[in-house]
């Protein structure tokens, strides 16, 4: 296969996000009505408790600590997570109406807010031949801060559009996401193992916990009247809108990593790991903060986003891995 033939591979749907937008229609099509709410209800409560007990469950404190010593790398990451980020969406909220909808401009600041993602900044970053053992600390540790930050940062920037995230809210975020999530990691000693050996089963079940939250979501939007107030056209902008945002977030970040002299896999790390926004955080996050109608909004940037990404990164990964490799490309003491 040719090198462009492999770029175009890449530039595939996810499988994944086909599955998501397959509820998006199931939702559309066939909505929960009635009697099955309270059931579906109960059980995207159970799915999100599970999604972030399993998240806590993998967690490796190693993974944590290694590379920790790359301070001025993982500042890098986390103040482009979650300072750049979060800058460039809610200046996006002052676009005219025909760039950018109102009734979307939340969803696109809740993206903002969220943590990097693991599993594809990780491949991606292999993929790339870049500094993987300090993606995985910055990932993880993203996932890890975001856990707290994404929703106050989300509840700050939103009051400012005029939404904002209820104290009830926040309180949710502790008992359904937190509380699980430190469970999941106090055991980690005792079912760690059982979890690295079926993490395969147990990835079909995490990511199936977050096709529930999707259809419950959808469900309520579609009933509340989402695509009475959303075209096509709408979703086109906010594709354009998410597509200058991600080609922005990567322009800042090889910028930082070459003003800042980084070897290039540690620049590797920087630019994948700071352009990126977690679908799996993202989805039971605004589960939590935005029960109701409003949801299917919120989500709508967050699927766009992460799909535009994946087959972007997918192609500069491509580029990154054909590069020569000289003695200095060896990753940079950054500490």
């Amino acid at each position: 296969m040719t090198a462009g033939a492999g770029w175009l591979a890449r530039l595939r749907p996810d499988g994944y996000i086909l599955l998501i937008l397959g509820m998006v229609v199931l939702a559309s099509v066939l909505p929960a009505r009635g009697e099955v709410r309270p059931a579906l209800e109960a059980a995207v409560s159970i799915g999100i408790g599970l999604v972030f007990f399993l998240h806590g469950a993998r967690l490796s404190r190693e993974a944590v600590i290694a590379g920790a010593t790359q301070w001025r790398l993982h500042a890098l990451i986390l103040a482009a997570t979650f300072v750049l980020f979060p800058l460039l969406t809610l200046g996006a909220t002052a676009l005219p109406g025909w760039v950018l909808p109102a009734s979307l401009a939340p969803g696109l600041v809740f993206l903002g807010c969220l943590p990097s993602t693991i599993q594809s900044s990780i491949g991606f970053t292999a993929i790339a031949r870049g500094n993987v053992a300090a993606t995985v600390a910055a990932a993880t540790a993203s996932n890890l801060i975001g856990i707290v930050l994404t929703p106050v940062l989300a509840g700050l920037l939103l009051h400012r559009t005029g939404g904002g995230v209820s104290l009830e809210g926040l309180q949710a975020i502790v008992l359904q996401l937190l509380a699980p999530f430190l469970a999941g990691h106090l055991l980690r000693p005792w079912i760690g193992g059982f979890v690295g050996r079926h993490s395969r089963a147990l990835s079909r079940l995490d990511r199936g916990s977050i096709l529930l939250v999707v259809y419950a979501a959808f469900s309520d939007a579609v009933t509340g009247g989402l695509w009475s107030r959303l075209g096509a056209l709408d979703l086109v902008r906010l594709t354009l809108v998410c597509g200058v945002l991600l080609a922005l977030v990567l322009s800042l970040t090889l910028a930082a990593a070459r003003a800042m002299k980084l070897s290039t896999p540690d620049e590797i790390t920087l630019v994948f790991c700071g352009s990126k926004k977690s679908l799996a955080s993202g989805v039971p996050m605004a589960g939590v903060l935005f029960p109701g109608d409003a949801l299917g909004l919120v989500l709508l940037p967050v699927m766009i986003f992460h799909q535009i990404q994946l087959m972007v990164v997918a192609v500069i990964a491509q580029r990154y891995s054909e590069r020569p490799d000289p003695e200095g490309d060896a990753p940079a003491a950054t500490g």
